[in-house]
């Protein structure tokens, strides 16, 4: 008969500084706002296509960044609500995954734009959409510092007490001197916090898109190079694709529950497999930024239970949900 680990527990799967993160989220939210419209209308009236593109991202960006503080503000609301099985820490990486696809949109419609302004010029304003691109550029980097400041990519404030079963304190797991080289921890990736992750994305994009514009607007300036504010624009839209395609490939992965950390897996597995045990079933994914869940099927001829296995396992600190099943080895 199939056995599992004893005992009650959570499934509280945050990142760290969750909070912090939503009320800094909206912070940028109410700053990009604000610059969005005097983009777009400096744009329009100056005749520089690549400053409205920036613009338009800025105001798609601010819709993305207001899908990343609903996701933390959602996850919080529901962290206890029973309809999640293993709660609400992936939600950030589904709003990753959406800010993405809203990235991708965004460069295609930049590089439409840039390359029908390539065949049908425009006449551009070039000292009045200067100064405007340059204070997009500064909120650019005030949201990127503000975002930055706010984010724990490695999320270890939250990897420990969620196991399942009996898990140590972390005071009495340091405590013991010579076991603490034990303590491994999984790859950065795991530890991402994707929702912020995308927000920083979203605003670094748009503040890429800002340095080619006053450069390239510059140079149309002093050389009467009109075709160069659409080239800028297309080489934007490019850096953008190149992100967007990053965001979709890491989200997506967590999402579809892919392996976070193969080579953290192997060394799991190099720890079940001693004297003869064999693991004939084993997952490994991400439950939420810095929290990974582990389901072990372990056939073995020795008399041992789940809470052995679950207590070779708690050197890999960040393994929050452990199931354990142990079958007895055929003959």
């Amino acid at each position: 008969m199939a056995e599992t680990g004893p005992g009650v527990h959570t499934h509280i799967f945050l990142g760290a500084g969750h909070e912090r993160n939503e009320r800094r989220t909206w912070m940028v939210i109410a700053l990009c706002s604000v610059m969005m419209v005097a983009e777009i209308v400096g744009g329009l009236l100056f005749g520089s296509i690549a400053l409205v593109a920036d613009g338009l991202h800025m105001s798609t960006h601010a819709s993305a960044l207001l899908l990343a503080a609903l996701a933390y503000r959602y996850a919080r609301h529901h962290v206890h609500d029973e309809r999640f099985s293993f709660g609400t820490g992936k939600l950030g990486d589904l709003a990753g995954f959406t800010s993405a696809i809203i990235l991708a949109m965004i460069a295609l419609l930049i590089g439409y734009e840039a390359i029908t302004r390539l065949f049908w010029p425009v006449a551009i304003h070039f000292r009045e959409a200067i100064p405007i691109a340059a204070l997009g550029l500064i909120v650019n980097v005030a949201s990127v510092l503000l975002l930055g400041g706010g984010s724990d990519q490695r999320g270890h404030g939250h990897e420990h007490g969620h196991r399942h079963g009996h898990e140590p304190s972390h005071e009495s797991d340091h405590g013991h001197a010579g076991h603490r080289h034990d303590h491994e921890h999984a790859h950065r990736n795991a530890h991402r916090d994707n929702n912020m992750r995308a927000a920083i994305i979203h605003v670094l994009a748009d503040a890429a898109v800002s340095v080619l514009v006053i450069a390239g607007l510059t140079v149309a300036l002093f050389f009467r190079w009109n075709w160069i504010d659409p080239a800028v624009g297309l080489i934007g839209a490019l850096v953008i694709a190149a992100w967007a395609y990053t965001l979709i490939r890491d989200t997506g992965a967590i999402l579809l529950d892919m392996n976070p950390d193969r080579t953290m897996t192997e060394r799991m597995r190099a720890v079940i497999e001693t004297d003869g045990d064999r693991l004939t079933d084993f997952h490994v994914w991400r439950l939420g930024p810095g929290h990974l869940a582990a389901i072990l099927s372990v056939e073995t001829c020795q008399q041992r239970g789940p809470d052995y296995y679950q207590s070779r396992l708690r050197r890999f600190r960040s393994l929050s949900h452990v199931t354990v099943e142990v079958l007895p080895a055929s003959k």
